[in-house]
């Protein structure tokens, strides 16, 4: 198969995780600044290749399996690291994680029947929501208002992430009806 730039920045974007996660344990000066710039980078590569992709005609079944999943992967791979770093409670990831597994099933479920499940703006926004969290958290600024900010941008990502989750699940109750 040939991989063309989408395909190619969503395989770039899951192998950055490995590099984000060294860089947020690394001991080093200006660690969390590194980790900062290659989690930013990967961010960018999610917004960027669905677009190209769609722009081009480039979607391909290797894109539409990859790309929430790299998302997922960098996403709960940089969450993981924040509880360790005691910067985000854990039943927030627990939150947010369980939800990636239940949404990843429910489509398994789909695809078996034949059904797409195409992303709603609900799952993109707490996407962003989530990933804005998330780069709030690495910067850890020692500020109040900068703390209330990053509480508050939590808070909307773990309620976008339950609305998400219902709004995928009611409108795709189908899914979960009688076999076919």
């Amino acid at each position: 198969m040939q991989m063309n730039l989408p395909n190619k920045l969503t395989i770039l974007r899951v192998l950055m995780i490995p590099l984000f996660v060294a860089l947020m344990y690394a001991k080093l000066p200006g660690n969390f600044v590194a980790a900062l710039a290659v989690y930013g980078l990967a961010c960018l590569t999610d917004l960027l290749d669905g677009k190209i992709a769609r722009k081009y005609g480039l979607v391909t079944n290797f894109g539409k399996l990859m790309d929430p999943l790299a998302d997922k992967l960098l996403v709960s791979a940089a969450l993981i690291c924040l509880v360790d770093l005691k910067r985000i409670p854990a039943w927030a990831v627990i939150i947010i994680i369980s939800r990636e597994f239940i949404i990843s099933g429910f489509r398994l479920v789909a695809a078996d029947r034949g059904i797409v499940i195409a992303a709603s703006y609900w799952g993109k926004f707490k996407t962003v929501f989530q990933m804005a969290m998330t780069i709030l958290m690495i910067i850890d600024l020692p500020f109040g208002w900068a703390k209330t900010l990053t509480a508050a941008v939590m808070w909307i990502a773990v309620i976008l992430t339950v609305v998400s989750l219902a709004d995928y699940v009611i409108r795709n109750r189908k899914v979960l009806g009688e076999e076919g």
